[in-house]
């Protein structure tokens, strides 16, 4: 029933204005495509929240252990149920046999970690070699099995979502919604063990048994995503959301809640595409969307990105430059660099032969006034942290209170004007 709704989909006729890839977007391609789709989706708002705290914790590269430690048991998986009599294809039985797998594996790093010299990096480096190595060895074997070459297993180290039945697509969808239940649930313990573990564990947390839960979510994350986005792509759709999210927010809550949204976005994206063009692998196009994002988010974040950066930058430079410039004023100092000279003039402070203006002369006494406090006030043990904080633009009155700075005025005198 779903090949014949697919194939009704594929030979529909597209008109100009309702393009196939608008139609994927809006669930509009056909039944299977709308199951994969949303089932993705799910998935990316699961691998975004739940690979946040990941990256709180700094320990992304735990989700890369996982996710190539799960090959193993997909191919034991496929071998045992074809042993039995089974369709070797049955997703539930490869996801359970990679979810054995990455739980072996995380074990593996966790105890490397712990009872040995080796740090965590080190541990992950081993257990990903090996037990990708092994079951690219074993995916060798398969193929020489009578029934090894339609197993279709190379699709779980790219992703690919053709072919995909509806038990399949409600089981990753369903996995996606109850990792975010999960994560709803455990939200507080893990957040605090990601930011402060003494604190947490002050407060009657077991950390252990936190983290315990962290990874358990990240496996199962992992094991879930692997059909529509691989094994060697997961960890890419688990951390780069979380990264692109972290240009946008201050606040962790807020972290969580915007990466969730862009795994979810990446997802959509990704998979709409996927069914657009099936011949291309549907991992990629997700993780290539995903990156995209981050790209957008380095540059154009209105708290982080780049080019507020810059354009901070800049405004930083030019008021330097005013100040600089009204501090030689006051002082009755000629003004040679021409840039500060024309910012001046651009505001009305200076006039073309470098002469203050009557709002020059104002505002060049001030500036003068709050140069003498700052220099007093680092000559001044006890406000020796406030004048620390000194960058050539921030004015005292931002940094001190009234009585210190009437303290300061005193020990300065009266202020004196500037002629123009």
């Amino acid at each position: 029933m779903v090949a014949v709704l697919a194939l009704r989909a594929s030979t529909r006729p597209q008109s100009a204005g309702n393009p196939m890839f608008f139609q994927a977007l809006t669930f509009q391609l056909g039944y299977n495509a709308t199951l994969v789709t949303f089932g993705a989706t799910l998935l990316g708002i699961a691998a975004g929240v739940t690979g946040s705290f990941l990256f709180f914790r700094k320990r992304a590269l735990v989700s890369d252990a996982i996710s190539h430690a799960t090959l193993p048991g997909i191919a034991l998986a496929f071998i045992v149920m074809v042993s039995l009599g089974f369709d070797g294809r049955n997703l539930p039985g490869l996801l359970a046999g990679s979810a054995l797998s990455a739980a072996t594996g995380l074990f593996a790093v966790q105890w490397l970690a712990s009872r040995t010299r080796l740090t965590e990096d080190a541990a992950i480096g081993a257990v990903l070699s090996v037990f990708f190595g092994f079951g690219i060895v074993l995916l060798t074997v398969i193929q020489t099995m009578s029934s090894g070459q339609q197993a279709g297993l190379e699709g779980f180290l790219l992703g690919s979502t053709a072919g995909m039945l509806y038990a399949d697509a409600v089981l990753i969808a369903g996995g996606g919604a109850l990792a975010l239940l999960l994560v709803a649930i455990f939200r507080r313990p893990m957040m605090m063990a990601s930011f402060d573990p003494e604190f947490a564990r002050a407060s009657g947390i077991n950390l252990d048994r936190t983290d315990l839960i962290m990874m358990g979510l990240v496996m199962g994350v992992t094991v879930v995503g692997l059909k529509i986005v691989g094994l060697i792509l997961i960890v890419a759709l688990l951390i780069i959301p979380p990264v692109a999210a972290r240009f946008w927010s201050d606040r962790a809550d807020r972290v969580v809640l915007i990466a969730g949204a862009l795994g979810g976005l990446s997802a959509w994206i990704g998979a709409s595409g996927s069914a657009v063009a099936p011949n291309l692998p549907t991992g990629p196009i997700i993780v290539l969307t995903a990156f995209a994002i981050f790209a957008a988010s380095l540059l154009f974040a209105p708290g982080r990105g780049l080019l507020i950066s810059a354009l901070n930058h800049r405004k930083f430079q030019r008021g330097v430059h005013i100040r600089q410039g009204l501090v030689s004023l006051a002082q009755g100092q000629a003004i040679y660099e021409p840039l500060t000279l024309r910012l001046l003039q651009a505001q009305g402070l200076a006039r073309a032969d470098g002469v203050a203006t009557e709002d020059g002369v104002a505002r060049a006494s001030r500036v003068l006034r709050d140069e003498k406090r700052w220099e007093t006030a680092r000559g001044d043990p006890a406000l020796e942290m406030a004048a620390a904080r000194y960058d050539g633009l921030t004015q005292i009155e931002d940094v001190l209170t009234r009585d210190q700075i009437d303290h300061l005025d005193a020990r300065i005198g009266p202020p004196r004007g500037v002629t123009p």
